[in-house]
């Protein structure tokens, strides 16, 4: 149980190339956390701290922090006011997209691309003017025009294209759930083909329930019933997949088939499953439903977690981790947790 091996994270996210030193899009995510936190105007003394420590912690920290400042030429200092107050105008062209959201998008997008700094993320904006999104934790269940209901999970945006020919759904980030008419028993079943089309390629329906999820260079397809289809933009193959079997693809290859898990599917209920996950799996898949900053210290990533978790409740999650594992929670503040090890 508390057997430790290093750990190899999947979804390894693009980077940004500024001063000629690479930035993580983890790193901007986090600088992005930050301005938002400092931006809300009610940031405590405490939280200004971490704020600076967080800043002084590594020189690609300061780098982040300096191009969030650099967006305007003038988010050089706090006070926090000052800097909601430049940014503003933007926020008034986006009033449906969070904060948050908006500062990912000028950070990896529009005002840094002149600077030469633009990142790989290029959906950005066509995430956040997706007709369906979910934010940071949020979940929310869609029927469509001709029946198919679609539960999308945190933090996804999903397009339409429907016409005489066919019905696409386009995922462009998170992950979603489709039950399609056929599946419900409704009738008279629509003789259009229904596929989703990620960055990699498309999954067509074949009168079915699944999921599939959008990672960076990977799409992730799991079938509940009946079969899909998989097709990966940048290949002659073609792979179905059965009721019960799970695989991802790149634009180039499909992976191996495996079987369908319970907990491949438990995001659809609230929860996750672990079923002896390591420690850094676990928090990165807790990360996704929580907003801020939750990190594992390398050191403890290791460690083995099982047992049923509710999504939408990471701190009491966070708060028993200590009884189970000899790890610590760290809260720099309620935006900046970190999972270090005890003592």
């Amino acid at each position: 149980m508390n057997g430790q091996h290093s750990t190899v994270y999947p979804n390894t996210p693009a980077r940004l190339l500024a001063e000629g030193q690479p930035i993580s899009a983890a790193v901007a995510d986090q600088a992005v956390e930050w301005l938002t936190l400092l931006m809300s105007g009610a940031t405590s003394a405490q939280e200004q701290l971490a704020w600076q420590t967080w800043r002084a912690a590594s020189p690609e920290h300061e780098r982040a922090w300096r191009h969030i400042e650099a967006m305007t030429g003038r988010l050089k200092a706090l006070p926090a006011k000052s800097a909601y107050q430049t940014l503003s105008p933007y926020a008034r062209q986006t009033a449906q997209a969070s904060r948050r959201t908006l500062l990912r998008s000028l950070f990896w997008g529009g005002l840094l691309a002149g600077s030469g700094l633009l990142a790989s993320r290029t959906n950005t904006w066509q995430e956040q003017l997706a007709e369906h999104r979910t934010g940071t934790g949020e979940q929310r269940r869609v029927t469509l025009s001709d029946g198919t209901r679609v539960t999308l999970n945190t933090a996804t945006a999903l397009d339409l294209q429907f016409d005489a020919q066919t019905r696409l759904l386009h995922l462009r980030a998170g992950e979603i759930m489709v039950v399609t008419a056929a599946a419900q028993g409704l009738q008279p079943v629509d003789p259009r083909p229904l596929e989703v089309q990620t960055a990699q390629g498309r999954i067509r329906a074949l009168g079915t329930r699944f999921s599939v999820r959008q990672n960076d260079g990977h799409t992730q397809v799991a079938v509940q019933e009946s079969a899909v289809q998989l097709h990966p933009i940048r290949s002659d193959r073609v792979q179905v997949l059965l009721a019960g079997q799970r695989t991802g693809f790149s634009r180039t290859h499909i992976d191996p088939l495996r079987p369908l898990h319970e907990a491949d599917l438990a995001w659809t209920r609230g929860q996750i499953i672990a079923d002896d996950m390591p420690l850094g799996e676990f928090i990165a898949e807790l990360d996704r439903y929580r907003p801020g900053v939750l990190r594992c210290d390398p050191h403890v990533a290791g460690l083995r977690l099982s047992g049923v978790f509710p999504v939408h409740d990471s701190d009491r999650i966070l708060a028993t981790l200590p009884s189970v594992l000899p790890v610590q929670v760290r809260t720099r503040s309620r935006y900046w947790v970190l999972i270090e090890q005890a003592g």
